[in-house]
């Protein structure tokens, strides 16, 4: 059985997770349109969207958090535009 892991830790993980999306190397050959290269970067930020995406749901989760949680989703939509539209 897994653990759990404490919100604040998923919210640093999702972070994490987005900064990786952003560090991708954009193959030089085909651009940020590759294919493989476009399944890595939305793979990881469905990740990053998926660890906080019941948090605000919690019972413990408190305004902090959630504002938190909201300014990741946003952070990952951001990430998301800047990667693929260079």
């Amino acid at each position: 059985m897994s653990r759990l892991i404490p919100a604040s830790e998923r919210i640093e993980r999702a972070r994490v997770l987005i900064q990786k999306a952003r560090d991708l190397p954009v193959p030089a050959d085909t651009g940020p349109r590759d294919f493989s290269f476009v399944a890595q970067v939305k793979d990881l930020l469905q990740q990053a969207r998926d660890l906080v995406k019941f948090i605000p749901y919690t019972p413990s989760a408190t305004s902090e958090m959630k504002s938190e949680v909201a300014a990741i989703n946003k952070e990952a939509a951001l990430a998301e535009k800047e990667i693929f539209h260079r």
